[in-house]
């Protein structure tokens, strides 16, 4: 269990080496917020009154990665077995002053009061502190429930700003006012929103009625810091419900004008009896599951975002050229957004493709082994399947392809080439222009199963392009 993990028993050293040196230090924000609700927690960070020159001083193997904010990383002493090294985020009680940039305060002032600290943070539920020398970790009395977890560790938390309360509510409350929080960081809007939507909390009026209000204030915002956070969204199992939220609030028609212009755009009831394309996105997002792939994420939010762009109605609803202006849509966002090339090129794949499975049926063999050569191919057959569920139900092309996809081996999707332009010079061929489209004939016909030899490759060759 993770109060056994080698994460855990670091942060408790730091903090045992820190008291016994008198200093005040606890465990603080999102470690605490789920080890209080049983959820394993990605890293422990610890808050404490020693200044960051002390902190680097008292530990052997220290980094100081934001020292004008009070931050250093402590990292465990050397270890034989690799998954017991990790390092401790050790931050100083501090006081903000102004954040005229929306993102880092100008200043910052140490303080040794941790209810001065806890103050300057975002939410209530991530400005608990646990101190825990405060409770037992005898095993033989730890049951592991989240009753069990709840019932020894809220005695030990320090709790300054309510946020035990809403935690036990389900509520995601701004520390303090709601437009000043937001205010010293735009991103604080989207964080909120993320925790309601994985946490299945809600978001308490006053501060939803802040985000509204504030919602223009993403356009000030990294492009890459937003990324990051709806990749969050997308992919910690509750893409719909953060969707939702995002729509909600007016931070969607901000951060991803796109996606809010699907609202309201018909689609054929026969196809998709669900709804409009909003609606249909959503059936999409609401089946990724947690830890799903950034590329199948983005790839199911941006399927069909083109769409509203191409919608017309005439014998019945239509959306021609929607995949290639949803193709052009996505390499939009992407560049917005800085995603990596492999990323982009994975996120364009995806959507220039999501149609083709219709096509299978029909498709020469070549043609279809060349749709399985397609990079990440299983990403293409998770989205058409999420693609079916969330409009007619109809699995019948899906059921296809995988089935063809996974009983055909590697070496016939993959062969190895009969001829290449090497055996095509020896031949007589000049190089040039040609070469290509008659290496495409030679693996056209080696897909279709009609030749199996290099010698039956030449003899194609020399019948179709006779040497003059």
């Amino acid at each position: 269990m993770f109060l056994t993990s080698p994460q855990f028993e670091a942060a408790r050293q730091i903090l045992r080496t820190l008291q016994e040196a008198g200093y005040e230090a606890y465990l603080a924000g999102g470690c605490v917020r789920d080890l209080l609700l049983g959820r394993e927690p990605k890293d422990f960070d610890v808050a404490t009154a020693a200044t960051p020159d002390v902190v680097l001083g008292m530990f052997p193997r220290t980094f100081s990665v934001g020292a004008h904010f009070g931050v250093v990383l402590v990292a465990c002493e050397d270890a034989e077995d690799e998954s017991q090294r990790c390092t401790t985020e050790v931050a100083t009680f501090r006081s903000d002053g102004a954040y005229s940039d929306g993102r880092r305060p100008d200043a910052v002032r140490y303080t040794t009061s941790a209810e001065e600290d806890v103050q300057r943070r975002d939410f209530t539920i991530n400005g608990l502190l646990l101190d825990p020398s405060a409770f037992s970790l005898d095993e033989a009395a730890w049951d592991g429930t989240r009753k069990g977890i709840d019932r020894r560790l809220s005695a030990a938390v320090i709790d300054h700003v309510g946020g035990l309360s809403d935690l036990e509510q389900g509520v995601i409350r701004a520390i303090g006012r709601p437009d000043f929080r937001f205010e010293e960081d735009h991103l604080r809007m989207l964080r909120g929103v993320r925790f309601a939507a994985r946490l299945g909390f809600a978001v308490e009026a006053d501060t939803a009625a802040a985000i509204r209000r504030l919602a223009g204030k993403m356009s000030l915002m990294s492009r890459e810091r937003v990324r990051d956070e709806l990749t969050k969204m997308l992919t910690e199992g509750r893409a719909r419900r953060a969707f939702e939220l995002l729509d909600e609030t007016g931070l969607l028609q901000e951060v991803l004008p796109e996606i809010a212009r699907m609202k309201g755009v018909e689609q054929p009831a026969q196809f998709h009896p669900e709804g409009d394309v909003w609606v249909h996105t959503l059936g999409l997002l609401d089946q990724l599951e947690a830890d799903a792939p950034l590329t199948l994420a983005w790839g199911a939010l941006l399927h069909d975002v083109g769409k509203p762009a191409t919608f017309r109605r005439a014998e019945r609803i239509r959306f021609d050229g929607h995949v290639e202006v949803g193709v052009a849509i996505s390499a939009e966002i992407c560049r917005r957004f800085r995603f990596s090339n492999d990323e982009t090129r994975q996120i364009l794949a995806l959507v220039e493709n999501h149609m083709r499975f219709g096509d299978a049926p029909k498709m020469k063999a070549s043609t279809l082994k060349r749709f399985f050569r397609l990079e990440g191919f299983e990403q293409h057959l998770a989205l058409h399947r999420m693609d079916c569920l969330a409009g007619s139900g109809n699995l019948d092309h899906w059921n296809f392809v995988r089935e063809s996809f996974e009983a055909m081996p590697e070496e016939a999707v993959r062969p190895q080439l009969l001829l290449t332009g090497r055996e095509l010079i020896a031949e007589g061929y000049q190089p040039g222009a040609a070469f290509r489209e008659m290496l495409q004939v030679v693996e056209n016909a080696q897909l279709e199963g009609q030749i199996r030899t290099p010698e039956e490759a030449l003899s194609l060759i020399r019948g179709l392009y006779p040497i003059l």
